[in-house]
């Protein structure tokens, strides 16, 4: 496999998905709801459409697995595409939402993209080579406890149907490090984690496409990812923890109470 090819075209796609939605920052016509919580736009979609394309044209043999056009069968290799992680920060016109696009062969994540278009940021990982901001190597925070650490999380669209449990462990983070941040976009959070702003992240019910390509970056830049249980994680599951690894297991106890 050609990773500096990946790496080229997955970059591209990222920045045309990324045009889009800066075009169309400011100005929607209309946001339609996929749940009481879960919305979409015409930003989504079109996004998704030009990465799609970009893709395709370049590896046409590829699989793809896209947030709102589902998957596409292929071989040699899946691309997983969130064409706007954070469409709830978009549609009220937060900056804080991104493109991201992973590349995976048999479900190992072997290239991660994460574009934030209007903070003018740009994370990449590709598998053994470390992870970037910008052209620049980031790795994760030294923060040795959790006393001392700033976390970040996410609340899934689906909470109330577990709001009680959510609310425990969110209340007893809280109580035990400096604070608990919550910025509406998976992919930037490991991302953040990955480049030292957060020293910890956790979620649960995400999809792959929310965190195949942070996880990657995450990973590569030495963070240490599992479920809350501690066990390995891999995109399919339900939850996800990623740390600076030094706070890891302290994490675990908090949350697993």
């Amino acid at each position: 496999m050609d990773m500096e090819r990946i790496k080229q075209i997955g970059t591209a796609a990222a920045f045309n998905g990324g045009k889009i939605l800066k075009d169309h920052f400011g100005r929607l016509h209309a946001v339609h709801k996929k749940g009481a919580i879960d919305l979409v736009t015409e930003a989504d979609i079109r996004s998704e459409a030009a990465i799609i394309e970009t893709l395709s044209r370049a590896f046409p043999e590829h699989a793809i697995l896209a947030e709102e056009s589902g998957r596409r069968d292929g071989n040699g290799g899946c691309w997983i595409i969130d064409p706007l992680d954070g469409t709830t920060n978009f549609a009220h016109n937060l900056p804080q939402f991104c493109v991201s696009i992973a590349f995976a062969v048999d479900d190992d994540i072997q290239a991660g993209f994460v574009l934030a278009p209007l903070l003018g940021e740009f994370f990449v990982a590709v598998k053994g080579s470390g992870a970037e901001l910008n052209g620049s190597p980031i790795s994760v925070s030294t923060t040795a406890t959790l006393a001392d650490s700033l976390l970040v999380t996410g609340f899934p669209y689906d909470h109330a149907t577990i709001f009680t449990p959510l609310m425990d462990r969110f209340g007893r983070c809280l109580k035990a490090t400096q604070g608990v941040r919550r910025l509406g976009s998976a992919a930037l959070d490991l991302c953040y984690v990955a480049c030292g702003r957060f020293d910890g992240f956790w979620e649960q019910h995400l999809k792959p496409w929310d965190t195949a390509a942070g996880f990657l970056i995450a990973s590569e830049a030495g963070a240490r990812t599992s479920v809350f249980s501690g066990a390995p994680y891999a995109i399919d599951r339900d939850e996800i923890l990623s740390t600076n690894g030094a706070i890891h297991d302290e994490l675990i106890k908090l949350l697993e109470q």
